[in-house]
């Protein structure tokens, strides 16, 4: 019979967060972090290993290019060179295209603050759709890994389980049946929270389960 984790080991073993792995801190509504973490999320959201989006966030971090204003001085030339570097060499010129796009829209309509967005939105499905408008650049997945880490920041962050957790979360025993999954999660951590960490680990902990050990090879 399988014995179902708790929350605190999926996390222990498998990582939590990735904006804590980055050092990035989300523990407030800060602006630089918050945009931080979504140019993390935006390096991600490519059809690329997790490794080398982390690896190319790295290097914008060690150069200090991540904040709208330092990514359009840098421009489109610099932008591909630190891409390059971090081995994002696949769609370096087209998220530079695209990350000067995104962040002309941030500084022209929310100056430079995504806080202002957020707080401009009428629920989570407009947080969504807004930033999904933000230079024809985001789509769904980067937009669910973005909003996923923001849920205990954003009061209106709140996407659905990502495609990657759910099969892992109910091979493991966590959601089950007709039950909706995102309810059923919190139950879950809400019975077995685990000391130092918040939801937003647990969940992506099953992230990391279902991108490692549950995708079928191509």
């Amino acid at each position: 019979m399988k014995t179902t984790p708790s929350p605190g080991q999926l996390i222990e073993v498998l990582g939590g967060m990735y904006s804590r792995e980055l050092g990035i801190d989300l523990s407030g509504p800060d602006r630089a972090q918050i945009f931080r973490w979504f140019l993390a999320a935006k390096l991600m959201g490519a059809k690329i290993s997790t490794r080398v989006a982390l690896s190319a966030w790295r290097v914008f971090d060690r150069r200090g290019v991540d904040t709208p204003e330092r990514i359009q001085q840098t421009g489109w030339d610099g932008l591909v060179a630190i891409l390059d570097e971090g081995g994002y060499a696949r769609y370096d010129f087209s998220t530079a295209t695209k990350l000067l796009a995104i962040t002309g829209d941030i500084l022209k309509g929310y100056r430079g603050d995504l806080n202002i967005l957020h707080n401009r939105s009428e629920g989570p499905g407009d947080l969504e759709a807004r930033l999904m408008a933000l230079g024809k650049g985001i789509g769904p997945v980067t937009a669910n890994i973005f909003l996923r880490e923001m849920r205990s920041v954003w009061p209106k962050a709140d996407p659905a389980i990502s495609p990657l957790a759910l099969p892992a979360a109910r091979d493991l025993g966590f959601v089950k049946g007709n039950e909706n999954p995102l309810d059923a999660l919190r139950n879950a951590w809400a019975a077995e929270k685990a000391r130092g960490y918040i939801f937003g680990d647990f969940e992506t902990a099953l992230v990391r389960l279902g991108k490692d050990y549950c995708r079928k090879p191509a």
